[in-house]
Formats: C-alpha cells, sequence, structure tokens
C-alpha cells in the first residue's frame, strides 16, 4: 500500500499449545507500517472450544496458582532436557501469554520470535486477588539466530484483561526500550499501551 506499508492476508489454523489439539481457524489481515511500529492486526477466529470451556480452564489455572502457601518460584524453564515441572505449569502457561505479546511488538516483517525459556520467575504475594509474577524470559529471535532476554511484569486475574509490563535487552543491541500493559485473557493478548516500569 502506497505511503502505509505492506499488508498481508493470512488464514491459518490454530492449537492449543499444551495438548496439540485444533483449536479453530482464523482468518487475518497484518499491516506493516513503513514507519517502525508494531504491525496493526485485524483477526476473526472461529474456535472449537466455547467460552465457557476457555473460562472454565482460566479458572483451573488460577486456583492451582492461588492455592500456593508460599510464593512459586523457578528457573529455567523447560530445563535443558525439555522437561516442565508439573507444578510449574502454570507458571509456563501464563509465560506463553505474556510473552507473546513482547513477540508481537518486536516482530517485524523479517524479525520473529519464539519463546525459548523461562530462566527465572517470582511470584508476588498480593492482598488482592491478582496474582503478579516477575519473569526474565529468553526469546529465540528469527533468522538471527540471537537469544534476547526480556523481564517481564505479568497480572492477571480470570475475567480481566493478562497485563504485562516488559524490557529487553540484547548484548548486539545494548539496552531497547521495553512497552507498557498489554492486555488479553490467559486464552489470548490484545493490545493496550501503558507506561514503562
Amino acid at each position: 500500500i502506497p505511503e502505509s506499508g505492506h499488508k498481508y492476508y493470512l488464514q491459518f489454523s490454530t492449537e492449543d499449545y499444551r495438548t496439540g489439539e485444533n483449536a479453530g481457524s482464523c482468518l487475518a489481515t497484518v499491516l506493516y507500517p513503513k514507519k517502525k511500529s508494531p504491525p496493526v492486526v485485524s483477526i476473526k477466529c472461529s474456535h472449537t472450544k466455547d467460552q465457557k470451556e476457555i473460562q472454565e480452564e482460566d479458572n483451573r489455572l488460577y486456583q492451582r496458582i492461588r492455592h500456593q502457601t508460599k510464593p512459586i518460584t523457578g528457573n529455567n524453564i523447560p530445563d535443558s532436557y525439555g522437561n516442565i515441572e508439573p507444578a510449574l505449569e502454570p507458571v509456563w502457561a501464563l509465560a506463553v501469554a505474556g510473552s507473546s505479546s513482547i513477540m508481537w511488538e518486536k516482530s517485524t516483517e523479517t524479525l520473529g520470535y519464539f519463546l525459548a525459556q523461562v530462566k527465572s520467575v517470582k511470584q508476588w504475594m498480593r492482598k488482592d486477588d491478582f496474582i503478579e509474577f516477575d519473569y526474565t524470559v529468553l526469546l529465540h529471535e528469527i533468522p538471527t539466530q540471537e537469544i534476547i532476554s526480556c523481564h517481564m511484569r505479568l497480572t492477571w486475574l480470570p475475567g480481566h484483561p493478562l497485563k504485562v509490563k516488559h524490557f529487553c535487552a540484547s548484548e548486539s543491541h545494548g539496552m531497547e526500550e521495553g512497552s507498557g500493559a498489554e492486555s488479553g485473557s490467559a486464552a489470548g493478548p490484545s493490545a493496550l499501551k501503558g507506561a514503562n516500569f
């Protein structure tokens, strides 16, 4: 599109990241603006799971985390053999959802990202019903093969947007600006800007 950038039309299927089951299909348009800014995404999906089932899964995940008597902490998730301790699966699930907002913001037409590992995670005990975690996540940059370290603060309560604040650093790029809050559900993020932390 002259003066605007490149627009792509996509049709793709989605799958449950845990079970590999088909989770639905989507139609999307993605505009990569000429100026350096996140892509503009318009997306419509048909889900194989209904909204009630997704909410129930969110609630089970939330209850597992809330019923911990002491803060959850962890390192190197998954481990060098690709294993995730069952007790840390909810923490990994939130890392997948939260880091997807970072990947969306950092992606360009020529660069993409995958969550490689949660290097460390620590839960903050709150007096309200929200759950809050500090993460250090490692993102694998494609095609450069660079590993980028990002600090991520994630806050969530079922039925409320997932809030993510982050900043990322890489050896070749030095310190990079982070974003403000990203919001969505644990099932999938959508964009909302906020302040750095």
